[in-house]
């Protein structure tokens, strides 16, 4: 069995600040320590958003902090602590967890972000990126292999991530150059298409990226945004605890969106 270490929550988050140098994005919510909790910690929960079944899943399992892509504060807020926040809020204090989330910087990291992590799950290998902050993913299957039209794509996607996926326009012939991008990227798609890729993976689908896709021949996919973006907080969380020493565990909490 192993035997885990506690850490100064300071020394956590340096850690995390180090990995994805948060200073270096112009982000839509604050990067880093969100809701301050115990100073020392031992284990650490990770998880996609920070909703009020999470926390109470973290609180389950014991942990003294939580890591998070969505966190619980967003640009635009009115900054009244009421409702749903207010309730999140009290557990998280209640049973003195930290709260730690990072947005674009965790979408960013060339290995354990987001987009990194999958395009691992998916088998493709990127040759490079594109868009703000470098985002975005393109590049091929990672054996090197082809889809030979937009419904192999589209199987291949569904088996992968286990969930229905929507998908709209014909790639013309069989697909080898692919763009991804985690999330809420649909806006991201004419840069695909700039970028010279076939296809385009990302979470959500918008009402004119269907004309973009049946216009420009470039398919494109809607996989869920929550599907998406289930594996670069763990991987991250995983890598910075095995580091410092302290016990880790991803929840996740399913969302069909």
């Amino acid at each position: 069995m192993t035997a885990f270490q506690s850490v100064e929550r300071a020394a956590l988050l340096a850690a995390f600040h180090a990995e994805l140098q948060p200073e270096r994005f112009h982000d839509y919510a604050p990067n880093g320590l969100q809701v301050e909790g115990a100073p020392r910690v031992r284990k650490l929960v990770s998880g996609v958003t920070a909703s009020r079944a999470l926390i109470e899943a973290a609180i389950a399992a014991g942990a003294d902090a939580i890591l998070v892509h969505h966190g619980l504060f967003w640009r635009g807020q009115d900054g009244a602590v009421t409702g749903w926040l207010k309730e999140r809020l009290r557990l998280l204090l209640a049973h003195d967890i930290n709260l730690l989330a990072y947005h674009l910087p965790l979408d960013a990291h060339p290995t354990l972000g987001n987009n990194a992590q999958l395009g691992r799950v998916l088998g493709l290998a990127a040759s490079r990126r594109f868009g703000e902050h470098e985002l975005g993913c393109i590049g091929q299957r990672e054996d090197g292999g082809v889809f030979t039209d937009a419904q192999a794509l589209a199987a291949h996607l569904e088996c992968t991530l286990n969930r229905p996926v929507t998908y709209v326009g014909q790639s013309q012939g069989a697909i080898e150059k692919i763009a991804w991008c985690s999330g809420g990227a649909q806006d991201w798609f004419e840069a695909a298409i700039a970028a010279g890729a076939q296809a385009f993976i990302t979470g959500e689908l918008s009402e004119p990226q269907t004309h973009l896709a049946r216009e420009c021949g470039v398919a494109f996919y809607a996989c869920g945004h929550h599907a998406t973006e289930r594996y670069g907080a763990p991987a991250l969380a995983a890598h910075v605890a095995a580091q410092l020493g302290i016990a880790h565990q991803f929840i996740d909490i399913e969302n069909p969106a």
